[in-house]
């Protein structure tokens, strides 16, 4: 039944170029061998017997926020054009995409080398892309931001953050240790340190 089918399907195809598309001579003939070898093709590879089977759904990636984008927005700037490429980097990683975040957050620092929050970005980006593990490549980012603002809480918060999580938990304390030794006493992040110090 299957092939009676589909050779009415070749024979309408065919009327339908010969009446409505006007094509006569050489040019039927080559689109007529074509449909024929469409069909051997089909006898030859195809099978018609085999049960369907649908595709299953995609399995669910998406993930929760780092805890690099709760706190961030205790330290870096919110409303600015680097914290719309941070938030779009977060919104890669909930979707398991952390090296569209790295790619997102690199073509930002080429035009903007100099902005410390893109470096510190950088940072938990390419940690987050080695599965938490705090590579060579993620510490120079960090090291990058600090060069940038050496007074700013955010490089050194963010390194001890990510070691944390690492857990590289004595390499976390002795950042965030002397992080608050030197945070004025009225800092607005001081007690944000001071609990992540406490969960230690």
């Amino acid at each position: 039944m299957g092939w009676l089918f589909l050779f009415l399907l070749a024979a309408l195809v065919l009327v339908s170029l010969l009446r409505f598309a006007n094509i006569r001579g050489s040019t039927l003939e080559l689109l007529a061998s074509a449909l024929l070898l469409g069909i051997a093709g089909y006898g030859w590879q195809g099978t018609p017997a085999l049960s369907g089977k649908p595709t299953p759904p995609h399995a669910e990636t998406s993930q929760s926020d780092s805890l690099f984008a709760q706190d961030r927005q205790q330290f870096l700037e919110r409303f600015t054009s680097d914290a719309q490429i941070l938030d779009a980097a977060d919104a890669m990683h909930r979707n398991g995409m952390e090296v569209y975040g790295v790619a997102l957050i690199r073509g930002a620092l080429a035009k903007r080398p100099n902005s410390s929050d893109l470096w510190v970005g950088m940072g938990n980006a390419l940690t987050l892309y080695a599965n938490g593990f705090v590579t060579p490549a993620a510490e120079l980012a960090f090291q990058r931001a600090t060069d940038l603002s050496p007074n700013h809480p955010d490089p050194p918060y963010f390194l001890g953050l990510a070691y944390a999580q690492a857990g590289q938990i004595e390499r976390a304390r002795s950042i965030w240790t002397n992080l608050l030794a030197r945070a004025p006493a009225n800092a607005s992040w001081r007690n944000i340190v001071e609990r992540r110090l406490s969960q230690l």
